[in-house]
């Protein structure tokens, strides 16, 4: 089960990292345009072949806004550590355009995920039918919560996310706040983050001229010791979590990172942006380890133009990036924590228990309430 119980105030723990400015949400929902949308799918069958088991898993959908086929998006990708999958990747780093929103899942759920965007896309664009579209699709894996052996997601959860994006993108924030964004929501369901709960984590920045950039990681990654938050590595002094103890699992795991903005970025820059999304995570005590995929995308709407046409305007020099870099690294630790601050303990496959940061204990470290 998951334990929707109430957590303190982000605030107490994840004041602004950095020194520009986050927007009014705090999420990538302050970029113009974009959305973000979860379906989450929490089942207790039993086993399978009896049934499908148990699931703790889900689907996100990162949504740029508008029909991204027929107005592609400058793009660009880093891997830190590439052993992960992101499709469609190929193509933007061939073409330096995105075409389809981001679609996150379990790595198990790729195949159905896939599927259930193309059928989606084809029938929003019908353009589509005269070419092909390949969907970005990212994945973690869930398997320490989530039972992989059944294939759960079903074109509906797609669907559900997808238009929860759309909505997200043009409305206030539904009657559950900012806080039904984070946490174990969509593909975040069932993921581990430095031995302890972790999810889905957003967080933006506004620049001094107005340019918004924003980051949401699906967080999968570390091991307990070297949890770290503001350079004070705190994961040496909390406990280790008892299943980690118990259960003494491979430091592995993934971390899917998409950032966005309306910075007027060609692709070649937006793969530098991507590229910093790593370093938010080692201020977080990532060393991406050898059985973890760290991929990133970078998605900037500044230069976005209509299918076939060229931008209106000139893209930034490199002269103007380095405040852009910064932001991205402080929104990237930013979205680490907030990942962690909005999980809740949860439990899943075989028994399994992995509790949320016991945040009075964190607190207490770090002398904040």
């Amino acid at each position: 089960m998951c334990n929707h119980v109430a957590t303190m105030p982000r605030a107490s723990l994840a004041q602004s990292f950095g020194r520009f400015p986050t927007g009014p949400t705090d999420s990538v929902l302050d970029v113009p345009g974009a959305g973000l949308g979860h379906a989450t799918i929490v089942r207790d069958d039993p086993d399978p072949p009896v049934a499908s088991g148990i699931a703790r898993t889900g689907v996100t959908v990162v949504d740029p806004g508008g029909d991204v086929w027929a107005s592609p998006i400058p793009a660009g990708i880093a891997v830190l550590n590439g052993a992960g999958e992101l499709t469609g990747s190929l193509q933007i780093r061939e073409w330096g355009l995105i075409e389809t929103p981001v679609f996150l899942t379990s790595t198990m759920q790729v195949g159905r995920v896939y599927d259930a965007a193309c059928r989606l896309l084809m029938a929003e664009q019908p353009g589509i039918a005269d070419s092909v579209v390949i969907p970005v699709v990212g994945e973690c894996d869930d398997s320490w919560l989530n039972d992989p052996r059944t294939m759960h997601v079903t074109d509906a959860d797609v669907a559900a996310a997808m238009a929860q994006a759309r909505l997200s993108s043009v409305g206030p924030l539904a009657p559950e706040g900012r806080a039904a964004l984070s946490g174990c929501v969509g593909a975040g369901t069932g993921t581990v983050c430095m031995g302890w709960k972790g999810g889905i984590g957003t967080s933006s920045r506004i620049l001094p001229d107005g340019t918004t950039i924003a980051v949401v990681l699906l967080t999968n990654f570390g091991s307990p010791h070297q949890l770290t938050i503001r350079g004070r590595v705190v994961g040496e002094e909390l406990d280790e979590p008892s299943w980690w103890a118990a259960h003494h699992p491979d430091p592995a795991g993934s971390c899917i990172g998409v950032v966005v903005t309306d910075a007027p970025l060609d692709s070649a820059t937006a793969a530098r942006v991507a590229a910093r999304v790593g370093l938010g995570l080692a201020r977080c005590g990532s060393v991406a380890h050898h059985g973890s995929g760290e991929i990133f995308c970078c998605l900037a709407t500044g230069l976005r133009a209509p299918r076939g046409a060229a931008p209106d305007r000139a893209a930034w020099p490199s002269s103007h990036l380095d405040d852009l870099f910064e932001a991205t690294v402080d929104a990237t630790e930013s979205a680490v924590w907030d990942s962690l601050l909005a999980a809740t303990t949860t439990t899943g496959r075989r028994g399994l228990t992995v509790p949320a940061l016991p945040l009075d204990r964190l607190e207490a470290l770090l002398g904040v309430s």
